[in-house]
């Protein structure tokens, strides 16, 4: 069975369409139930005005001033994705004006943020009981609100979705000139309201464009501008953007994160390792002063995991190892942040740290979601594999296709697993012609994936399928993923070290000293004790 993958934000995309009927059929799994969402008790606490988040500002009916600001903070959190610090917001608006809708309305954009659509319409309807008293764009705002929340209620449903976006296009039509409303346009074009800003594509420039004409300072647009430049490629225009994001919001997390996003593709490492250890300073700091578990922000193991892929990229991979441990040790609450999970298995697998893999693999098998459980027993195969126990690996591929079955069609189209343990398998059977067109289309959808963080991901998922092919002997596979880890990341020593070791099978000694020359320079701040710079002395004898 060959699958066809798709990206990581489509995955997200497919999954979080169904997250509300899946939540109910994971109520337990092996004695383990899902992690609840963010507690109430925490989103309601009072907070206070705050600076260096960024200037954001839309004009609602109240007379209160107060009430006033607070929606304006709302507003800055929410396009920034601190859905906590959103909502608490919302919540002190209302405190100032109780009958403020549109701060209703809000709190409704914040919930779906938090994938929670269920509590995102009980806001949507305490905003409809003041309807009669809304002017006519707080109404147009009232029934874009309802027909996103109805997408985000029945994500499969195509005829939803038009609907939504008709219900902005209508609204354009009479107010061509409001940019919060060209906004909404850009985010309707994506294929779920879960992705918020982060999923957009050539056609969503236009919108967003748009917005900063009417509006050059509207830091929203800025920053959803951005993320459509990055995921389509333009990584210099992403980078000057989010440089700007992150001077205007300082105290935003995700600004410094997504600087960070654009420095590691333009091959400035060192440079975004501090942007993420600047977000990891601010999220602690915001944990321990606010008294919130890091396990309710869905930024934090995030950004560990972009932390731990850059020193993993520079060969310090005892840093590495640190922040991608500390992400799995989070728990996550919605079963994409509990599938994300699998980065740190799947960095052991890459390190060859097999029994520790599989321990932290079996972990993830016992999860209540199940493609957490897919992914898990995928990496425990490749880890079983690896120790050369064949029928181990086969009984955890067979366990993985059942779980694959028991998802939803959409979203196991979706997963990579198990896809490559397969293709691993058949390898070490010898038939290398059946899994190299397996692993080629694998590799073919691998760099195909927009975004950074799929950006980043693939370099190291590459790499390991260059060592599977070395170790069941395929050459040829070898080779084209050496090429192709080359080719997407020309800055990672290790595709240099890859095609080394093809060149040194080829008997081919002056490419082989040139590849070797390419990847000591790449990993000149690597560990000391990197096994790769040993192998590399062996190899040349140098010092």
């Amino acid at each position: 069975m060959r699958r066809h993958l798709i990206c990581s934000c489509m995955i997200l995309m497919v999954f979080a369409s169904t997250s509300v009927q899946i939540r109910a059929q994971v109520a337990d799994h092996a004695g383990h139930a899902p992690p609840e969402p963010v507690p109430r008790e925490i989103l309601d606490r009072p907070v206070p005005l705050r600076t260096g988040i960024g200037t954001v500002h839309e004009k609602v009916s109240t007379s209160s001033p107060e009430a006033q600001s607070f929606y304006d903070q709302g507003l800055a959190y929410l396009h920034s994705f601190v859905w906590i610090e959103a909502i608490r917001s919302f919540h002190q608006a209302l405190r100032a004006d109780p009958n403020l809708a549109m701060a209703y309305l809000g709190l409704a954009d914040a919930y779906v943020g938090l994938h929670d659509p269920a509590t995102a319409r009980a806001a949507f309807e305490r905003a409809s009981s003041f309807e009669k008293k809304l002017n006519e764009r707080e109404r147009t705002w009232l029934a874009i609100r309802d027909a996103e929340i109805s997408y985000a209620e029945d994500g499969s449903n195509a005829d939803v979705y038009v609907a939504y976006r008709k219900s902005v296009s209508d609204a354009l039509k009479k107010n061509p000139n409001d940019p919060w409303l060209w906004i909404q346009r850009g985010l309707a074009d994506e294929a779920s309201p879960f992705t918020h800003g982060q999923a957009g594509g050539v056609d969503t420039l236009s919108f967003y464009k748009t917005a900063l004409t009417l509006a050059p300072e509207n830091l929203p647009a800025l920053h959803y501008y951005a993320h459509t430049c990055e995921s389509i490629g333009r990584i210099n225009e992403a980078l000057e953007l989010t440089a700007k994001y992150a001077r205007l919001a300082p105290a935003i997390p995700h600004a410094h994160h997504m600087h960070g996003h654009e420095l590691l593709r333009s091959g400035r490492t060192e440079e975004a390792i501090q942007e993420f250890l600047r977000t990891k300073e601010l999220e602690d700091n915001y944990y321990r002063v606010e008294k919130i578990p890091a396990q309710y922000d869905w930024h934090h193991a995030h950004n560990l995991q972009l932390l731990a892929m850059a020193y993993q990229s520079l060969g310090q991979m005892k840093s590495a190892g640190k922040f991608f441990h500390e992400a799995f040790a989070t728990r996550a609450y919605t079963e994409f942040l509990e599938y994300n999970r699998r980065a740190w298995p799947e960095f052991l697998i890459n390190r060859r740290r097999y029994d520790e893999a599989l321990e932290a693999s079996r972990e993830l098998t016992q999860s209540p979601f199940a493609m957490a459980r897919l992914a898990g027993h995928t990496l425990a195969g490749q880890c079983l594999l690896a120790q050369n126990r064949m029928d181990d690996a086969k009984d955890e591929f067979n366990a993985a296709e059942r779980e694959s079955e028991a998802l939803a069609p959409r979203v196991a189209a979706a997963l990579p697993y198990p896809t490559v343990l397969r293709a691993q398998i058949l390898l070490r059977e010898n038939h290398t012609q059946e899994a190299e067109s397996l692993l080629t289309d694998v590799e073919k959808s691998i760099l195909s994936m927009p975004g950074p963080d799929a950006w980043s991901s693939s370099t190291f998922e590459l790499e390991t399928i260059a060592q599977g092919a070395r170790e069941a002997g395929d050459w040829n596979l070898a080779s084209f993923t050496a090429r192709n880890i080359i080719e997407h990341n020309p800055n990672y020593a290790g595709g240099y070290y890859a095609m080394a070791l093809v060149a040194q099978h080829a008997q081919d000694s002056a490419a082989e000293s040139q590849l070797l020359a390419s990847a000591k320079k790449f990993w000149s701040k690597a560990d000391p004790d990197l096994p790769e710079l040993a192998a590399h002395k062996k190899l040349t004898g140098q010092p």
